[in-house]
């Protein structure tokens, strides 16, 4: 991985207009159920990613796309107060903003419908302007609701450039064989292991034989995020399990782009691997205690705090 430190993050990624419903329990099919909490904030994995590492106070950069709509503004205000770089968010006339649609229940567990829209316009050409920019990133953070032709080529442009390759490989889809050799760290949940690899992710052991799998594949390592379980941390030859910080779960949503965000961060700034994992953990657990996306994340110093302070 680079040995670059102190400097960036650069997320190439999805930004969406979360549309947030909260009731005591989900709908049945066809059943209509009285809500409690209803948000509209900015949201998508690469939002959010982008948004965690910059409060992890690290310089902080998106590429990608949304539409000239009504919504595109609350996502461009949203970034820019987390202190997000924007100058390569592109703003496509004729097109509408991503959109996901979320019900949260009393437990916290959700459900999310996505309708990408501009967000499937990013592409190669604006991979290459950032890279063009001259921008001093050392860690590029990558997911799937972008087109996965332009998360490959991203992935390849930046790892020749000596960056720390992340991919979080959600939503779970198949994943073709070469762009696995450009991934240095890849963050699957249990529900996308299980689609990458064909295991049933239920428990630590079958996750490290999803992460072991994985890095056969290619990836230099591979983090399993469990969530009230922790992570599982599997390379080559060495598989560990790490457990997360115990707090009272409000709502889910986001956790694990909080992880993915702090944790990218935290290479960035050049802090060890398992440090980076226990910045990633604490910044995941953190979220879950708020409702929302965005509006959840905590800042570095929270993060910090729960780290010393300890489970």
């Amino acid at each position: 991985m680079s040995s670059k430190q102190n400097h960036g993050v650069v997320v190439v990624g999805s930004m969406m207009t979360d549309l947030t419903a909260v009731a005591a329990r989900l709908p049945r099919r066809g059943e209509t159920v009285k809500g409690e909490k209803f948000s509209l904030v900015s949201g998508g994995k690469g939002s959010n990613q982008a948004a965690m590492a910059a409060r992890m106070e690290v310089p902080t950069w998106l590429v990608g796309c949304v539409g000239a709509d009504v919504f595109h503004q609350v996502v461009l205000d949203s970034l820019r107060a987390f202190g997000v770089h924007t100058e390569h968010v592109h703003v496509l006339d004729g097109e509408s903003t991503g959109i996901a649609h979320i019900r949260v229940d009393a437990s916290g567990d959700n459900d999310i419908v996505i309708i990408p829209n501009a967000n499937l316009k990013t592409s190669a050409r604006h991979v290459d302007a950032f890279f063009a920019s001259g921008h001093a990133a050392s860690v590029l953070l990558l997911q799937l609701e972008t087109p996965l032709e332009t998360a490959v080529y991203a992935a390849k442009t930046a790892k020749a450039r000596g960056l720390t390759v992340i991919l979080n490989p959600a939503p779970a889809a198949p994943l073709p064989d070469d762009i696995f050799p450009y991934i240095d760290v890849i963050t699957p949940n249990e529900t996308e292991a299980g689609v990458l690899t064909g295991i049933d992710v239920t428990d630590v052991d079958a996750a490290i034989q999803a992460g072991k799998a994985l890095c056969q594949r290619g990836a230099a390592h591979t983090i399993v995020t469990l969530g009230a379980q922790g992570v599982v941390h599997v390379t080559g030859d060495t598989a560990r399990h790490h457990l997360t910080y115990r707090v009272q779960v409000v709502d889910t949503t986001a956790a694990g782009d909080a992880f993915t965000g702090a944790f990218g961060a935290a290479l960035a700034r050049g802090l060890a691997f398992d440090d980076a994992i226990r910045t990633g953990l604490a910044a995941g657990a953190l979220t879950v205690t708020k409702l929302g996306a965005q509006s959840s994340l905590p800042t570095r110093q929270a993060v910090e705090e729960l780290i010393a302070h300890g489970r």
